[in-house]
């Protein structure tokens, strides 16, 4: 009678085949093992250092060269993680900035855009903090390479104008611009003006502001022309901020906060 695979085989396996996740189901119906025996195997596991556990009853296999940070990055098991919770995604804000070559500020955390409220994910010295989006479904991603499989991120025009609706992930305005100037040159006008349904008048307008404030009047006419002919209300640049100066006519903005930007 063949002897049953223990869980470190399972594990030796997994990344024999390049492959570094796994769930606890899949574990007990492969091992033919109890679930206390399972639980009890995995918990070892976990205290050797050779897996961690992100989420309940998902686990993702520590090589080696990140034994010392206790997780591998968060690019090697997003894709499966986010099918794991059942939940639509996409890599946004600062760290799809990174990825489309803005990297001017890289984010201390892995940042996702998701369709509901998500708490913040702990995997090792790995932090991914989670935005939300009712529309993520709709905005336009594409699909990046990792070293393990794929992921999805967003494209430089959903960047662009997430960078304005996550101010607080994305940090202060003058950080939000002096990406943006970074970014620009993977944005296309056509498809950034495309794309201006899918958000808020207030993103659009804050968006135009910005590109104008680094010189990308090439990026920010199309946008203005767009949005003249739907006359939106005056907004702060900075939301939930006083704003006292002169309102900026082309975008409908009052801008309430100096911008130092880095180019």
């Amino acid at each position: 009678m063949p002897k049953k695979p223990t869980m470190l085989d399972l594990v030796e396996q997994l990344q024999s085949t390049g492959r570094y996740t796994f769930t606890g189901s899949r574990v007990e119906s492969e091992t033919e093992r109890s679930t206390v025996a399972v639980q009890a195997a995995l918990r070892r596991l976990k205290e050797q250092g050779r897996i961690v556990s992100p989420r309940r009853g998902f686990y993702v296999v520590v090589p080696p060269e990140y034994r010392a940070t206790g997780s591998p990055p968060a690019s090697w098991f997003i894709d499966e993680l986010m099918h794991h919770l059942d939940q639509p995604y996409y890599v946004g804000v600062l760290s799809a900035a990174a990825i489309h070559g803005a990297s001017h500020q890289q984010p201390m955390v892995f940042q996702v855009v998701t369709g509901k409220p998500t708490r913040e994910i702990r995997a090792g010295k790995v932090t991914i903090r989670f935005s939300m989006n009712s529309k993520v479904e709709q905005m336009p991603t594409t699909g990046i390479q990792t070293e393990t499989g794929t992921m999805r991120v967003a494209t430089p025009e959903t960047t662009a104008f997430d960078l304005v609706r996550y101010q607080a992930a994305a940090g202060h305005l003058s950080n939000i611009a002096t990406v943006l100037g970074e970014l620009a040159e993977r944005i296309d006008a056509k498809v950034l003006v495309g794309n201006a349904h899918l958000v808020k008048l207030s993103d659009v307008q804050r968006l135009g502001y910005l590109l104008d404030a680094v010189g990308k009047d090439d990026l920010a006419a199309p946008l203005a022309d767009w949005l003249k002919a739907r006359n939106p209300r005056v907004v702060p640049l900075l939301p939930a901020e006083p704003a006292r100066a002169e309102i900026n006519e082309r975008w409908r903005v009052r801008p309430n906060a100096d911008l130092e930007i880095e180019l």
